[in-house]
């Protein structure tokens, strides 16, 4: 088998290490840090988790969840590591980011098939075949690269990080813990608002200080993730609408739902570390402190990470690449994870998997044979692969998904026979093709 390297140290590089691997393919993985650290990441481990705690829903009638449940069938490694660091979330996978990311890098350094090199990449000339996993925070000189081989700019947007407090420091009787419409158990720190307080909140975020980007870039988020300050320029009740929304979460003291909510989820096993769920801001750190003590029960609440702000890039791949990310142009170099224009940390695996399948295909002199079209990762590649006068990231949702010949009335009826579709085309794929996953 031939060498495959691999840069980028992120959860795509990571997943995509582990399953050539696993299957006898020798692999070199090139991870920048520490010797040239990003303004995202607090330590040298693999697959460091910067944004969000939450690997999103395990439920199949949700999108993720079914993206989820594909990749389970497809053999994920990192999904086996994040369950293994899972923290109380509801029906949501949520991870001990510390936990998490020192079993992804204990597994892939202890892997005999795969060379770990703590050094920075800043060419598109290496040994193929390649995989380019660098993520949205690419090194500057391979993002020159990049940028010379598309002969075009890159397409980019901000990302902004939410808050994360310190639990015991939140007055006891300041909220709830329960999760939405009781289902699940009760995972979620919920903290009322009345419309005073709420009033309040969205007339300070709106005269807040912000972190400024570079003048002459355009300010673009992705939609999903939209930072407060962006959702409150909408109107004053999106954000009760939004992150805040109340429905589902009564006030045990009223019996009634609030006029908004916060929702603090848990970042940590131990429980003390809390996440604003939604919070995502690019405040200034001053502005954010006062934000939150005046926040019902925060007077007295330490901050453990501030949100911040950083700025994501990510490629053209329907004009650079042919079916399951190889470039066109390079051959064998392949992209896979954010930098591919698939969103969200699960998607970002997904996409890993896809790319180790393809290129284990071709050390079998075959083709990688086709997903099954109605599967949420085909979907999610079809997308990435469409040509569109203006290409953005996609993260997994039931739109993208050919629709049924039958469709039920309920939405979650017809998601779930979306999901049921999928996920026996996807074991009828691998059973066929099961050469692939020897």
């Amino acid at each position: 088998m031939k060498e495959v390297t691999i840069v980028g140290g992120g959860l795509a590089g990571c997943e995509a290490a582990w399953q050539l691997a696993d299957r006898g393919v020798p692999v070199r993985l090139f991870e920048m840090r520490p010797q040239t650290p990003t303004g995202a990441h607090k330590t040298d481990r693999l697959a460091e988790i910067v944004c969000s705690n939450s690997f999103k829903s395990t439920l199949i009638d949700t999108a993720s969840g079914l993206l989820k449940a594909e990749m389970d069938i497809l053999g994920c490694r990192l999904l086996g590591v994040a369950r293994e660091s899972a923290v109380p979330a509801g029906h949501a996978l949520g991870i001990d980011r510390d936990l998490f990311a020192a079993g992804v890098t204990r597994a892939i350094e202890d892997h005999p098939g795969i060379r770990v090199e703590r050094s920075r990449v800043d060419t598109l000339e290496l040994p193929r075949p390649a995989i380019i996993a660098t993520g949205p925070l690419t090194g500057e000189a391979l993002s020159g690269a990049l940028q010379t081989h598309c002969t075009s700019e890159h397409l980019y947007f901000y990302d902004a990080i939410a808050p994360s407090l310190d639990g015991d420091s939140i007055d006891p009787g300041a909220g709830y813990w329960a999760s939405r419409y009781g289902k699940g158990e009760a995972d979620y720190l919920n903290i009322p608002f009345d419309r005073e307080q709420y009033t309040r909140l969205v007339e300070f975020i709106r005269g807040a200080e912000y972190a400024q980007s570079h003048e002459f870039e355009e300010e673009k988020y992705f939609e999903a993730c939209l930072p407060i300050e962006v959702l409150v320029r909408r109107g004053d009740d999106t954000l009760r609408f939004g992150p805040m929304k109340p429905r589902g979460l009564p006030d045990p003291r009223t019996g009634r739902d609030p006029c908004a909510v916060l929702q603090l989820r848990r970042e940590s096993r131990a429980g003390s570390l809390l996440g604003m769920v939604g919070f995502q801001t690019r405040m200034t750190w001053a502005s954010q402190k006062e934000m939150i003590r005046m926040m019902p029960g925060f007077a007295d609440v330490s901050v453990l990470r501030f949100g911040t702000i950083h700025r994501n890039i990510f490629l053209n791949i329907p004009r650079l690449c042919q079916p399951y990310l190889r470039d066109r142009r390079l051959g064998d170099v392949y992209y896979a994870g954010q930098i591919c224009g698939v969103e969200g940390y699960v998607e970002s695996i997904a996409s890993a998997i896809v790319v180790a399948l393809s290129i284990v295909a071709g050390q079998h002199g075959r083709r990688m044979p086709p997903l099954p079209p109605e599967t949420m990762l085909a979907s999610l590649m079809s997308y990435v692969h469409t040509p569109t006068s203006q290409f953005q990231p996609m993260n997994a949702n039931f739109g993208i998904v050919p629709p049924l010949a039958v469709r039920p009335r309920s939405r979650t009826a017809r998601n779930e026979a979306v999901a049921q579709r999928a996920l026996a085309s996807l074991r009828d794929y691998r059973a066929g093709h099961a050469w692939l996953f020897a």
